[in-house]
């Protein structure tokens, strides 16, 4: 008796059972997971460049005095560094030549006053006479003249008089201002002539601060920037300040342009003449900073791995170095702002890899860009 066996499966069709077992599990399997990197967002500020340059402290406003008249200076009773008040006497001429002006135009007002009492007399007869009928026209008429003249010689001689007392006057060289003298440019004994300087003075009503700056410093100043000065020997002396001027042009010398600060309330530290340090700030255009961690090379140079907010996947790409920093690099064109960059892990990745972004310790250090000094 036979007994009835079950059909085998042919041998051949194993391996595509096999097959499509898989291809289930694949489908059903999840996805890979992304490479953990850290993340920054992209920030844009502003470049903050500190520079320092010695100068020195210079009155805000000098005068320069001179006598008005020529003649040979008598006395100079201030020296360089003596301070000055209003008014008082800083140098004086000989005034041996000035006494004599205003003596003989006394004598001269004395007898011109004499003339017009004579002719006023002489003129009054004539009137008289005139009205009496005692005297002809033509001497009414000299004497009505002669008046008139002699009055006007009264008043030429009163102003001749005026004139002496005045030039007696400008032998004594005052200040006008209180200051201290800086420069003496004349010695008793000498001869000068009307407007030569005698002395300079360095009014007390403002202090600045003179600096020699660099084209490429002016170059970078936008706005009007507070600029802090300290003593050089005395650092903890200081005093803030804005530009006042500019010299229009170059040292021929130093290739430098000076620049003056006027200082706000200067302490009395800050002496004339005293070395100071100046310091400030100037902001360039706005700039994006990234850490030096994230930056990778590409076949054209620098280059950083961005971040697609949509498909976590990253691409390669190129970027312009500004400057380089030890903890952080300066960007100027290949980056845009609020753009997410890997920061750590860029030598194990390639393009199109999916990553996952863990939460950023922190974002682009670019208020923190800064030059150095």
């Amino acid at each position: 008796m036979f007994r009835r066996t079950r059909p085998l499966l042919p041998l051949c069709g194993l391996p595509l059972l096999l097959a499509l077992a898989g291809c289930d599990r694949a489908e059903k399997a999840p996805p890979q997971a992304g490479r953990p990197v850290q993340v920054v967002k992209v920030e844009a500020s502003l470049l903050t460049a500190g520079v320092e340059l010695s100068g020195e402290i210079q009155a805000e406003k000098t005068v320069s005095l001179a006598f008005r008249i020529a003649g040979r200076i008598a006395e100079r009773p201030v020296n360089v560094g003596d301070r000055v008040a209003p008014g008082q006497i800083v140098a004086k001429l000989d005034r041996t030549i000035e006494t004599n002006a205003v003596a003989a135009a006394e004598a001269a007002l004395e007898a011109a006053r004499g003339e017009v009492v004579t002719a006023r007399s002489t003129f009054e007869r004539q009137e008289r006479l005139m009205g009496q009928g005692f005297t002809t026209r033509p001497r009414f008429d000299a004497a009505q003249k002669a008046q008139e003249t002699a009055q006007a010689a009264l008043e030429n001689a009163e102003a001749q008089l005026e004139q002496a007392r005045d030039r007696l006057g400008f032998t004594d060289l005052r200040a006008d201002v209180a200051g201290v003298v800086t420069v003496r440019s004349a010695e008793p004994g000498e001869v000068v002539q009307p407007g030569q300087a005698i002395l300079q003075i360095a009014r007390e009503d403002g202090r600045d601060a003179v600096f020699a700056v660099p084209a490429r410093v002016l170059e970078g100043k936008t706005g009007d920037p507070l600029v802090r000065v300290v003593l050089a020997e005395a650092p903890g002396v200081s005093a803030n300040g804005r530009i006042r001027e500019i010299a229009p042009q170059a040292d021929p010398v130093t290739r430098t342009f000076q620049v003056r600060v006027g200082l706000q309330d200067p302490p009395e530290a800050m002496r004339l003449g005293s070395t100071v340090v100046g310091s400030v700030e100037t902001t360039s255009a706005r700039i994006m900073s990234i850490p030096a961690k994230a930056l990778t090379t590409s076949g054209r140079g620098a280059a950083v791995w961005i971040v697609d907010p949509k498909t976590s996947t990253v691409s390669l790409r190129p970027i312009d170095i500004l400057r380089f920093d030890p903890d952080h690099v300066v960007v100027s064109q290949g980056l845009v702002p609020g753009e997410t960059i890997v920061a750590t892990g860029v030598q194990a990745l390639h393009p199109g890899q999916r990553v996952k972004p863990l939460p950023p310790a922190r974002s682009a250090a670019n208020a923190a860009a800064r030059a150095p000094g």
